[in-house]
């Protein structure tokens, strides 16, 4: 099968790497074109996965149009703030109607889903479906047994990517619940963020293990308001992909959280980091759509502040913890 990845990160990477080892002709597409050149020639994608050989048979390319050329199967990996630009170029070079999988976990800042972004973008017929859960890039790239659940709105299509996908160290499992597996990976994010936060503050195991828990809640509550089943955060893509990225000494979001909580300023921390963390504008959008629905996010919205308004760490525990008294039931 030809496959096209549209996303030269670490995610888009490994999954590129991911599908060459299993025999299928992968062009792997990349904005920087030191990327480019340095998988082409020396097999390694020095920016995104730096020691980290990857299969001889994948090929880059620069020109997004050449690279879904032919393909079968593409793969949309590019940040979420990209996926519409770097969708719509490749749409117009489509031949026939490809398996299009979203593997970019985020919201897009007028409060869409990547699902919905290429519904907008793609042909109508097009198949669709997302892949989420627990996935470190460096721990799949090491053959590390991972767990992961492609969903789509007909069970065929996530089929599909699942045999697609799966392999000896990589499990996937089929879904239908699109809005909930895509609302997991990317809320979680802000979650990771706060949980960061809270480990640059000095703080201990209590405090970790009830933000998790009621970040969870928050999540769940967000996504059956948008029609998701409650079930789907209990799954891979929910609680699997929250423990992995909050607590996880790979996650990014996390690593940004202890750097604000030790003091530095949202400009400081971000400052000369190649990679997205995509939980910094996740968790505006994510406040926007809870208010747009009538949902409370009470941990979103102080990881917002804290990112946007110049709020204290300090100060977004304690206005948490002095909220009034609630049930923990929410139905």
């Amino acid at each position: 099968m030809k496959v096209a990845v549209l996303g030269g990160g670490a995610w888009g990477t490994v999954l590129a790497d991911l599908l060459a080892r299993k025999g299928d002709a992968v062009v792997l597409w990349a904005r920087e074109p030191e990327v480019v050149a340095a998988i082409n020639r020396d097999h390694v994608n020095p920016v995104f996965l730096p020691d980290a050989a990857l299969a001889p048979a994948l090929v880059a390319e620069s020109d997004v149009r050449r690279a879904v050329k032919g393909a079968e199967l593409v793969v949309s990996a590019a940040p979420s703030f990209a996926v519409r630009a770097v969708m719509s170029q490749a749409a117009a070079a489509f031949n026939g109607r490809p398996l299009v999988v979203s593997v970019s976990k985020g919201l897009e800042d007028d409060l869409k889903t990547m699902s919905t972004v290429l519904g907008e973008v793609l042909d109508p017929g097009i198949p669709v479906c997302v892949l989420s859960g627990p996935s470190f890039a460096r721990e799949v790239h090491q053959r590390q047994p991972t767990a992961v659940v492609a969903a789509a709105r007909d069970e065929d299509v996530a089929r599909r990517a699942q045999r697609a996908f799966a392999s000896g160290h990589f499990r996937v499992y089929s879904h239908t619940d699109v809005v909930g597996v895509e609302l997991g990976g990317a809320l979680k994010n802000v979650i990771a963020v706060a949980a960061g936060i809270l480990e640059g503050l000095g703080l201990g195991h209590n405090p970790r293990a009830a933000l998790i828990t009621r970040g969870l809640a928050e999540i769940t509550r967000l996504g059956v308001r948008l029609g998701a089943d409650p079930l789907t955060f209990s799954g891979l893509a929910g609680m699997g992909d929250l423990i992995l990225t909050a607590t996880g000494g790979l996650s990014r979001n996390r690593s940004l959280g202890v750097e604000l909580g030790q003091g530095k300023s949202p400009e400081q921390a971000l400052a000369g980091k190649k990679s997205v963390a995509e939980g910094v504008t996740t968790a505006r959008t994510a406040v926007a759509l809870g208010e747009r629905h009538g949902v409370e996010l009470p941990i979103a919205r102080q990881v917002a502040d804290i990112l946007f308004k110049g709020k204290s760490p300090a100060q977004a525990v304690t206005e948490l913890m002095e909220r009034d008294l609630k049930t923990e039931q929410w139905r």
